[in-house]
């Protein structure tokens, strides 16, 4: 059985700043409280039992910090390898700005399909198809990989993270092959600092959490 934890990072914008679209073009740091919320990440994870085996992030400096922390308090030494796949998406004309301009130019309608149906507003470069197909990829190597049979019984379980960002986060659930009963369960939109967990088994993948917010200290 192979579980694979789907993280978002946690905050790049402080108390006094002003928060706006950070897409893949923009490599930010984490924040103080995205540092706290990093690290309460990997308490959770030491304290449910779900030690990673392997770790990824995307090529920017807040996931890859994330998944450091985390695994810093999980008690794992384990390299974070970066893949491309998992960056943030391209907000196009949107990038870096407040999300009250971001509605003045596509509409309160379009982010609310956007954060419910993951439905990507008009202007945005970005391709949901190709995300869909970078985490099928990526969901069938790691069972072909770690999900090993012999006599009918399953000899390796491996827990893999995954730090992301919001925008690409909401994709990974269509690997169940059944988005429209998990958009029925679950907000799609993951919270700074919070993370899904999905499990392997009997040939399917099925979400066991989404959205859960480990407590900070």
């Amino acid at each position: 059985m192979t579980t694979l934890i789907i993280a978002r990072h946690g905050n790049t914008f402080g108390p006094e700043d002003t928060p706006t679209r950070v897409g893949k073009h923009t490599d930010i740091p984490l924040v103080d409280k995205g540092r706290a919320q990093a690290a309460a990440l990997g308490r959770y994870l030491r304290k449910n039992d779900l030690l990673p085996d392997v770790a990824y992030s995307s090529t920017l400096q807040r996931t890859k910090e994330t998944a450091q922390i985390a695994l810093e308090n999980a008690a794992c030494k384990l390299p974070v390898y970066a893949l491309d796949i998992f960056d943030e998406i391209d907000y196009g004309p949107d990038e870096n700005l407040s999300e009250d301009k971001v509605i003045a130019r596509i509409g309160k309608e379009a982010i609310i399909q956007w954060d419910e149906n993951a439905i990507v507003p008009q202007g945005w470069n970005f391709d949901p198809q190709q995300a869909k197909e970078d985490w099928a990829r990526f969901a069938n190597q790691i069972t072909k990989t770690h999900d090993t049979m012999t006599n009918n019984v399953m000899n390796i379980e491996e827990t893999v993270l995954v730090v992301t960002s919001n925008g690409i986060a909401r994709f990974a659930p269509y690997i169940t092959e059944n988005f429209d009963e998990f958009k029925k369960n679950y907000n799609i939109k993951l919270k700074t600092g919070s993370l899904g967990i999905l499990h392997h088994t009997d040939g399917k993948w099925n979400i066991l959490e989404w959205g859960v917010v480990p407590l900070l200290d």
